[in-house]
């Protein structure tokens, strides 16, 4: 398994108990469905890419789950500056995600090389 897919994995985890900790003391569901929609989504990409059926498919699962992970910073940044969730507590999730955005960049990046070598 590789630290991209692990990452992913805990931060999915992370992102549903944020979404239940939102559902709960705050009663918000429209936000916070958006984040665990997005931020779940992330690592469900990355395990698709594992499986991929060529390398321009690995490319583009992995292209969505960056894009996933740039839709989750936006609304990790909104749960922050709306005050549902304490700064430091935002603050490490953001710093996670933004972790596996770079990641993720730094894949696809190799992976498109690897691919141009091939041809």
């Amino acid at each position: 398994m590789s630290i991209l897919s692990v990452k992913s994995y805990n931060f999915a985890l992370r992102t549903i108990k944020l979404y239940r900790f939102m559902a709960s003391e705050h009663n918000e569901y429209v936000i916070s469905k958006q984040l665990l929609k997005s931020g779940t989504s992330i690592g469900a990409n990355i395990e698709e890419s594992v499986h991929a059926q060529s390398k321009a498919d690995f490319i583009h699962k992995l292209s969505i789950a960056q894009k996933e992970a740039n839709e989750t910073n936006y609304w990790l940044r909104l749960v922050k500056d709306g005050g549902y969730l304490r700064s430091d507590l935002a603050d490490s999730l953001i710093n996670d995600c933004t972790e596996i955005q770079k990641l993720l960049t730094a894949s696809i990046k190799t992976a498109k090389a690897n691919q141009k070598q091939a041809e």
